[in-house]
């Protein structure tokens, strides 16, 4: 009996303080948990990168290499996002095959990625029709306390800062590549994301796992830099009205500008030539 009654006490006294604007931990309805980014933590990977998003944190490692580009897009590099929930980080994750969760993580950092054309796959391509840069970007989750997308795509961001590659050179119909020139990645520009949940009344940004729990609905919003949206993720079954969304993304055009500036501290973006 008493495991039935202690979660519901534990959800009403959120939610009581949420519709009065108040958090357990503290914080505001609009402020995210302490960042950490560390870069460059995995020495047989081409970048890495490693963030804490409060008690959330996760690994990331971008391996590349060469091989075909797909039919329809011959002049174009190839992202390939895969991500690993290991067991340790949460009694809820479980060793096999990938689970929904880590298949929606992978799509969701993969589309912010991809959509904010933040990275010019042209420039990754070595030879049209046969030879293009492949990017395996690995997410590994350590410890899981809510929130995962946001964290998840600024380790990915600030791994692709991380990494470099070694320049290719044609000769003689064969590829070689120059260890001792490398270059960093094309980036032109920069994405994040902000996650809310929908709690009580309130929308609330960077949700820790006990808000998760109870939330009814869940939006997460990828930004570019300057302002514009390339990706959106709906999540749980309750809904979210039209003056929900329009205050998640006034918030969003808040903060992305204040990641990027937490970002930029630890690795400033290199400037595309």
């Amino acid at each position: 009996m008493k495991m039935d009654i202690v979660p519901e006490i534990t959800r009403e006294n959120i939610i009581n303080l949420i519709n009065k604007k108040e958090r357990t931990d503290g914080r505001a309805l609009d402020e995210f948990r302490e960042i950490f980014i560390e870069t460059g933590i995995i020495t047989k990977a081409e970048g890495s990168a490693r963030v804490k998003l409060g008690n959330t944190q996760l690994i990331v490692g971008i391996k590349p290499q060469i091989g075909e580009p797909f039919p329809d897009t011959p002049n174009m590099g190839i992202i390939i996002t895969n991500s690993e929930l290991l067991p340790m980080a949460s009694p809820t994750f479980e060793p096999g095959p990938p689970d929904e969760r880590s298949i929606e993580l992978s799509r969701v950092v993969d589309r912010c990625i991809r959509e904010s054309d933040m990275l010019n796959l042209e420039k990754l391509c070595i030879v049209e029709g046969s030879s293009v840069w492949l990017l395996f970007i690995d997410l590994h989750i350590i410890d899981y306390d809510g929130n995962l997308f946001d964290a998840a795509v600024l380790a990915t961001v600030a791994a692709l800062r991380d990494t470099k590659l070694p320049t290719a050179k044609i000769e003689e119909d064969e590829i070689i590549l120059d260890y001792e020139n490398l270059k960093p990645l094309p980036l032109e520009n920069t994405a994040l994301m902000c996650t809310f949940a929908k709690i009580g009344d309130q929308m609330v940004l960077d949700p820790s796992l006990d808000e998760e729990e109870i939330l009814t609905a869940r939006l997460s919003i990828g930004m570019r830099s300057d302002g514009t949206i390339c990706a959106m993720q709906k999540g749980g079954e309750g809904s979210l009205t039209k003056e929900d969304i329009l205050e998640a993304i006034k918030i969003t055009k808040e903060k992305i500008p204040q990641l990027i500036e937490e970002l930029d501290k630890i690795i400033p973006q290199n400037k595309v030539i």
